[in-house]
């Protein structure tokens, strides 16, 4: 019998290594495909961390942790600035303190009490002001809430504030209340985006030329003013200039776009910058200036300002018959008519060259929303701030606003007052000044805290620091090249009397002598540098307007021919006469719109009345 084919013989089972290899080559297929899938999860992983740590490492954002919770379940805009600033602090921690009180030589720029070693230097106000902007907390100086802090004077001499002068305001509720609403305030998002994006804005920043400059009084103004005149000069810029020589914008008016030399005229059709005294009236600036033109100014504390004032307005109404600055405090609203000529500056100056209503009493129930408002305006019309007592760090943040060079910015102190006309002042005296100047100080409160924080978002701690240092730098060789002794002098030994400064009042403004032995290029520069403000604007204006200058040149001869016979200057003869002129074509100029208008309009407001027809 013949067996059957193999193939129909039942083989042997396989065995359990046999089944389990045969098993496993029969799903390769399936492994491969779960190899491919881990191997991409994996390289998603790596790329996503790696463009997490690039990003961490251009913006310098560390790494951020936050706890989640109910209260913090997102990180606050607050969490994220402390986290920026933890590691930045720790290094500039010292720094902060030593760049607030380190004190620049004689000739660091000061009008009357800024930057120099023997003036008045009150340090910013604090209740961790510098935590908010550094992130850090201070240990060696504990201050207590509404305080100011003052720095080591040495053995320097000179008007200075006593200790005690750093006192609490006036009301309770300013040290208590308004100091924590201003530490408090949450932090602007530009803020920490101007932060951010720092390194980006540096490299594609243009120095802007276009520029309003609020000139305030007796608040190192004058000095800005000589540094935005050379800025413009130097690259043929246009300036909006007082119509008719005049050496301001019809102060103490509101001002008007007319003030300026070429809009009535439309001779001019493009400025600039605009830079001499006035009383500030957006609406009008913005019919003489650019949309994007960039507004700063600068205050300064209003206890050592009204000092100042005092001493350079002696004359006015309020301060005449007053013995002492203590006499009219105590005496203050008797010696004070607010209709009296120039009596704007005894009172709330700083508010009233903003253009705000001046005339409030610290027991006015509602001071604090006239300070708000007025705060509000101020931050809604300028972009900076600045502030006198830390002029250096000032004028780097300026530096920085502008896109400009250190070079454009580095100047010497004009218009300062020479140290026997420097009173010290009690802490009395202080607390009066406070309660009298209410508005002021609370404006003034206010700007000297955001101030720091524009200091860290535009600069930084350490890069301002190195900055102030340069800065110092260069004054001191530019002082040791361009002045005579190297420092300023009081007029009487000042040799050029085109550089001698306007004297007014019981002060006596310092000037400066040119240094004989320099080239011709070089004394024109410094020349520029040290030349006053009356004779500077005189020069621009002659420059822009030839023909009306040498019009305006024979009618001041014409006007008052005794006064340039005086024992002053011609310059300041002509300036006298010219004043004169002027103050007779403002009053024929405002009596025929009065006239005008109420030919028109038979009814004018009370604040009409007194912005038109209030003279200098």
């Amino acid at each position: 019998m013949l067996s059957p084919p193999r193939r129909w013989i039942r083989e042997q089972p396989l065995s359990s290594v046999t089944s389990c290899v045969r098993r496993g080559l029969c799903s390769r297929r399936q492994s491969l495909w779960i190899l491919l899938i881990l191997l991409v999860v994996c390289i998603a992983i790596q790329t996503f961390v790696a463009r997490q740590a690039r990003r961490d490492k251009l913006t310098g954002l560390p790494h951020l942790r936050f706890t989640v919770n109910k209260q913090h379940l997102f990180p606050t805009l607050q969490n994220v600035y402390e986290g920026l600033h933890h590691q930045s602090s720790l290094a500039g921690k010292q720094n902060v303190r030593s760049l607030q009180t380190e004190r620049p030589s004689d000739l660091h720029h000061q009008n009357d009490g800024h930057g120099k070693s023997s003036d008045v230097v009150l340090l910013r106000h604090v209740d961790k002001t510098v935590d908010l902007a550094t992130g850090s907390q201070r240990d060696a100086r504990k201050v207590s809430p509404g305080k100011l802090l003052l720095p080591k004077h040495g053995n320097d001499p000179g008007l200075r504030l006593p200790s005690s002068l750093v006192l609490h305001s006036t009301k309770e509720h300013l040290t208590a209340g308004t100091d924590k609403r201003l530490i408090n305030t949450p932090i602007p998002s530009t803020f920490l985006k101007a932060h951010i994006n720092s390194v980006h804005t540096k490299a594609t920043c243009q120095p802007k030329s276009r520029i309003v400059f609020l000139k305030t009084h007796k608040t190192a103004s004058s000095t800005i003013l000589n540094i935005l005149y050379r800025y413009g000069e130097s690259r043929n810029l246009t300036f909006a200039l007082p119509m008719n020589k005049h050496s301001q914008l019809f102060y103490p008016f509101f001002f008007a776009s007319h003030f300026v030399e070429g809009i009535s005229s439309g001779s001019v059709r493009e400025f600039h910058v605009m830079c001499n005294h006035m009383r500030f009236r957006k609406s009008e600036v913005a019919k003489v200036m650019p949309e994007d033109t960039f507004y700063f100014s600068i205050l300064r504390h209003p206890v050592v300002m009204m000092e100042s004032i005092f001493t350079y307005y002696k004359s006015i109404p309020a301060f005449r018959k007053t013995h002492s600055l203590d006499d009219f405090l105590d005496n203050s609203w008797t010696n004070y008519n607010s209709s009296a000529t120039n009596n704007h500056y005894a009172h709330n100056i700083l508010a009233f060259d903003f253009g705000f209503n001046n005339n409030i009493a610290a027991d006015s129930e509602n001071l604090e929303e006239v300070a708000s408002m007025a705060i509000a305006a101020i931050e809604r019309d300028f972009h900076l701030i600045l502030i006198s007592e830390y002029f250096d760090v000032s004028m780097i943040l300026l530096k920085h606003a502008l896109c400009w060079s250190l070079e454009d910015v580095v100047s010497f102190k004009l218009n300062s007052r020479s140290e026997k006309t420097r009173h010290p002042l009690s802490p009395n005296t202080a607390e009066k000044i406070k309660r009298w100047n209410a508005l002021d100080w609370r404006i003034y409160l206010h700007f000297n805290t955001t101030f720091w924080h524009k200091v860290d978002s535009l600069v930084g701690q350490e890069q301002m620091k190195m900055e102030v240092a340069h800065l110092r730098e260069l004054q001191d060789k530019l002082a040791n090249t361009c002045l005579k002794g190297g420092r300023a002098v009081d007029p009487s030994q000042i040799k050029d009397a085109g550089l001698k400064p306007f004297q007014y009042g019981a002060a006596v403004i310092q000037g400066y002598n040119l240094n004989p032995h320099i080239d011709r290029q070089t004394k024109t520069k410094c020349e520029r540098l040290i030349t006053p403000e009356l004779q500077y604007t005189d020069r621009l204006y002659t420059q822009q307007f030839p023909e009306l200058a040498a019009k305006l040149k024979q009618a001041t001869r014409m006007v008052s021919p005794q006064r340039q016979r005086s024992d002053r200057t011609g310059m300041m003869g002509m300036v006298w006469a010219r004043e004169a002129h002027h103050r007779q074509f403002v009053r024929r100029k405002f009596s025929n719109l009065k006239n005008q208008k109420a030919s028109t309009s038979p009814v004018l407001t009370h604040t009409e009345a007194n912005s038109k027809t209030r003279m200098p």
